[in-house]
């Protein structure tokens, strides 16, 4: 495989020739323009194939001096995945996999990825039947396969589709005459489900972050501002104020890494662009203050990703500083970097995946420890899947998550769904642990948002039916509040048999013992058995 850069863009020709059966290639070249021209094409007269093939290569070689083409033997792929974006399925990316975990991604912005998936589904078709008996295991692709955006009604939650976009009229609709937020949980469930308008999000993104109360009236709130921005300016004339030493230490420990960090991020974001940009400054005092704040978090790499998109919204220097504070302190899977919260998250992830994605889970036990501890996912974690979807998709998971709608951990059911999504060549292929981040890290950016969304709603809908809960995911629904089984049942909880340090289960969780088989009596066997089940 060779080739530079990008390839989202550049008028190319995409040629599946199907004549051969392990010289199937395409080329596509890399130019400065906004789209993907694209189209395939058997050749037609077999006569000609000989005298053209010469010319043909001759003409890639310049290409590629030029501008930068390159080309794949699609018989040598690991494999071929079409992801479709839009709901016409014409648009979106053709994923190749090398042997060698090298990917290349084309981007299909305007249509011509349903005219490129009927070529490869008739190219696989001839693969394997007419040509089947010419092809050897080396020369073929291991695998094929089409996404496409929609889960079918089985793998849907009930209520999708139901709830809009949180626009200005909606969310005066859940205010009363003094400005309080008169239904809470409705006003929570309504952004699980449908997100909220961007014209909007400044007003109503303090709410999520627990820097205004649903319960504070207009006068209380604006009340509530004067004294917030007296307390974050005391909080800035503290750092200012600091002795040399304690200046040295602070800029050692916390600014120099703060200075690197905010000039990098989201510089491509009109508020955040061009030098010199005043907001890239107050995003610098305000991650700055806030380490003075928090001495004991301080500042982390990854927080001005957190703080960035918050400033973008609420505008406001010290009602940003508070909504990051919020975040910090109520949002689960952010609000520490220590190892053993992250462990907590692996431990909980690593059960839900059991439960839902066994074969998933079976895969990461037989890579032992390594694999086990799931570096591929760390980033989707810390970060809130911020790197791994465009900036409007990664803002819904956001909002999704900080609407605390039925768990307070939705986020590790979105972190399940990518992998249900896009976790099948992992299992396939049987990869290795530096082989599964590779696959992950190079789908960033080239997911479907929305798609994992709905997954995600859907994993948490059938997790809430269950007749038992295991005890190792018993705190998965303890924080959540008002709402988590709103139909009144609530599940049992069944012991998973794993504390070494108790007899009995903390949770008060009862073991299960299958009655014995005619025969059997007297043999000891396992204390659990397998209760849970999950569509795909």
């Amino acid at each position: 495989m060779r080739g530079g850069g990008g390839v989202d863009g550049g008028a190319c020709l995409p040629r599946v020739d199907l004549r051969e059966t392990c010289d199937n290639h395409m080329t596509c070249s890399n130019s400065s323009t906004s789209s993907l021209d694209t189209s395939a094409q058997f050749q037609e007269n077999n006569r000609q194939a000989q005298n053209t093939r010469w010319d043909e290569q001759q003409k890639v070689f310049a290409l590629e001096q030029i501008c930068g083409v390159f080309r794949v033997d699609l018989g040598q792929m690991r494999s071929l995945r079409l992801f479709f974006s839009d709901e016409a399925c014409t648009s979106g990316q053709l994923v190749v996999a090398s042997r060698e975990s090298q990917y290349k991604i084309f981007h299909f912005h305007h249509g011509g990825l349903d005219k490129l998936s009927e070529v490869f589904q008739q190219w696989k078709y001839c693969t394997e039947t007419h040509l089947k008996d010419q092809l050897t295991d080396e020369k073929t692709c291991m695998q094929f396969s089409i996404r496409r955006p929609k889960l079918p009604s089985s793998e849907t939650h009930p209520e999708e589709n139901t709830y809009k976009r949180l626009d200005v009229t909606a969310w005066l609709n859940h205010l009363n005459e003094s400005g309080q937020v008169e239904e809470e949980y409705k006003l929570r469930k309504a952004i699980f489900f449908g997100g909220i308008d961007v014209s909007i999000r400044g007003e109503v993104w303090p709410f999520m972050l627990r820097y205004y109360s649903h319960e504070s009236t207009s006068e209380e709130r604006e009340a509530l501002r004067v004294q917030k921005r007296r307390e974050y300016f005391e909080i800035q004339q503290k750092r200012l104020s600091m002795t040399p030493d304690e200046h040295k230490e602070f800029w050692r420990n916390v600014q120099f890494t703060v200075d690197k960090d905010v000039v990098r991020t989201d510089r491509s974001n009109q508020f955040f662009r061009g030098e010199g940009n005043p907001n890239v400054e107050t995003m610098r005092r305000i991650l700055l203050n806030y380490a003075v704040y928090n001495p004991t978090i301080g500042y982390s790499q990854g927080m001005s990703d957190l703080v960035a998109p918050i400033l973008a919204e609420v505008l406001d220097e010290s009602d940003t500083f508070w909504c990051f504070v919020g975040l910090m302190q109520n949002t689960i899977f952010i609000s520490s970097p220590r190892d053993e919260d992250m462990e907590k998250q692996l431990m909980y992830l690593r059960e839900l995946l059991r439960l839902m994605h066994l074969r998933f889970y079976q895969h990461l036990v037989s890579l032992g420890e390594d694999g086990l501890q799931m570096l591929f996912c760390h980033r989707w974690i810390l970060l809130c899947f911020k790197r791994e979807f465009p900036d409007a998709e990664a803002l819904r998971m956001w909002e999704a998550c900080w609407a605390h709608y039925q768990t307070d951990y939705f986020h590790l059911f979105i972190c399940v769904a990518i992998v249900v999504i896009y976790g099948d060549d992992v299992i396939e292929q049987q990869l290795a642990t530096d082989q599964m981040l590779l696959h992950f890290g190079n789908l960033a950016m080239h997911m479907n948002g929305e798609l994992v969304l709905r997954k995600a709603r859907s994993l948490l809908y059938q997790f809430r039916l269950l007749p038992r809960v295991p005890c190792s995911l018993h705190d998965l629904c303890k924080l959540c509040g008002t709402g988590m089984w709103d139909s009144g049942y609530i599940p049992a909880v069944e012991c998973s048999g794993h504390h070494p340090e108790s007899e009995s289960c903390p949770y008060g969780g009862m073991v299960e013992v299958p009655s014995p088989k005619p025969g059997t009596e007297g043999k000891r066997g396992p204390k659990t058995r397998e209760v849970f089940a999950f569509r795909k």
